[in-house]
């Protein structure tokens, strides 16, 4: 019996590899390495410009193709082993201390970061195309009682290659087995104290990238550079105690450390947000249950240098090897 050859989400491949010099697909099959994803959005558009030419009668005349775009998200689980390289793209390369487990310290504000290509295959056509160039732009992670604890990352590519039937990771790209960090081991402290009665928050790490649209024959972008940094964000709490509220409502707003992280087994990722300032905000009463007020967060430059520090403890020894 044929098998099918509709492309299906559920048989899609995700590989990956960093690059060498930005926008070139690296042509070792070493380079590259599996990705476990959720979605994605990626894929290069080509607007068309509508013709303007008059005197031609009323029937209108052939559009002209406009530049090239790829800029997109791709949702990624929040695991153990394999968001390391997502955090690599978005922060740099980390410091690496210990022999097993491995502590990897990233911290926001590099002045130089890596970019990746990114294939994705429908295996069942054949067809696979590679997005180049791949930068992070921004990294938002929201935080809840309950559920899956994904990562939406977007990007920015020079391109995408035209679609063979080959794949160029080809070979067995490394694998890293995923382990998924379970929203119910999430913890949020406010200056290294557990703060109580939080039913959500979310945070969002900005590079701010900064598209580089020179004049190109491909009708591409040259490259994208990280811009100033920043982090925001909110926190929802119960109106409980006034914990948050004062920070908010001094003038000028009193500034906090706020740490989120998660937990499993000998594994475990925080993010510390050094400099965290909240405005003041109403508390609207909207029906006879419990009182809740958010908070929108806008972080900054901390004492130790950096507005976000994030360390991934795990069995990984390197992402840069």
């Amino acid at each position: 019996m044929a098998l099918p050859t509709r492309a299906r989400g559920s048989n899609a491949r995700a590989v990956g590899a960093f690059e060498t010099t930005p926008g070139t697909v690296p042509a070792s099959s070493a380079s590259w390495f599996q990705i476990p994803f959720v979605s994605h959005g990626l894929g290069e558009e080509r607007g068309l410009i509508e013709s303007d030419l008059l005197g031609q009668g009323r029937e209108m005349q052939d559009p002209t193709p406009d530049v090239a775009n790829n800029d997109g998200d791709m949702v990624v689980p929040v695991d153990a082993r394999n968001f390391g390289r997502w955090l690599r793209l978005f922060f740099g390369d980390p410091t690496v201390t210990g022999s097993g487990p491995f502590t990897h310290v990233f911290k926001s504000g590099a002045l130089g970061l890596p970019s990746m290509s990114v294939e994705i295959g429908a295996p069942e056509v054949p067809a696979f195309s590679v997005h180049r160039g791949l930068r992070g732009n921004q990294l938002r992670i929201q935080l809840q009682r309950s559920g899956l604890l994904n990562a939406t990352c977007s990007l920015i590519g020079i391109g995408e290659t035209d679609s063979t039937n080959a794949t160029v990771g080809a070979g067995s790209p490394s694998a890293l087995a995923t382990v998924r960090f379970p929203q119910a081991t999430g913890f949020i402290r406010k200056d290294g104290q557990l703060l109580g009665s939080i039913v959500g928050a979310d945070f969002t790490y900005s590079n701010n990238l900064e598209k580089i649209e020179t004049i190109q024959p491909d009708g591409r972008i040259e490259d994208s550079d990280p811009g100033m940094s920043g982090i925001t964000g909110s926190i929802t709490g119960l109106f409980k105690d006034t914990a948050l509220l004062a920070a908010a409502s001094s003038n000028p707003p009193t500034p906090m450390e706020i740490g989120v992280g998660w937990t499993v087994g000998a594994h475990s990722l925080t993010f510390l947000l050094g400099r965290i300032f909240l405005p003041r905000v109403k508390r609207p009463i909207s029906g006879p249950n419990g009182i809740q007020q958010q908070f929108n967060l806008m972080g900054a430059k901390a004492a130790s240098g950096f507005s976000v520090v994030t360390t991934l403890v795990n069995d990984v020894p390197s992402y840069t090897a």
